[in-house]
């Protein structure tokens, strides 16, 4: 008989070091989830601590190819001026 298995998780291997695989296994342990389950939600928070640091580096790389020289009498304007330009404005 011929059985087909249909999963959604992709299956990985991956190598550690034994005191990490050891340090791994006594928190799942302790948070009482599936060691694969701790190296999911691991991969899933540095992936997205990564990926905002890439993001903020693709702003910081397009920012530094605006020529800000047009801005220049803008920047020290203060909020006075700002106030009375907005004060009809339905926020």
């Amino acid at each position: 008989m011929l059985y087909q298995c249909y999963t959604y998780d992709m299956k990985t291997a991956i190598s550690l070091s034994d005191a990490l695989y050891e340090k791994a296994e006594e928190t799942a342990l302790y948070m009482g989830i599936k060691r694969s389950q701790l190296y999911t939600r691991a991969l899933e928070e540095f992936i997205s601590k990564y990926s905002g640091k890439m993001i903020t580096e693709k702003i910081n790389e397009v920012y530094e190819k605006i020529d800000t020289k047009e801005f220049e009498p803008y920047l020290n304007v203060g909020l006075e001026p700002i106030r009375k330009l907005t004060k009809n404005d339905s926020w």
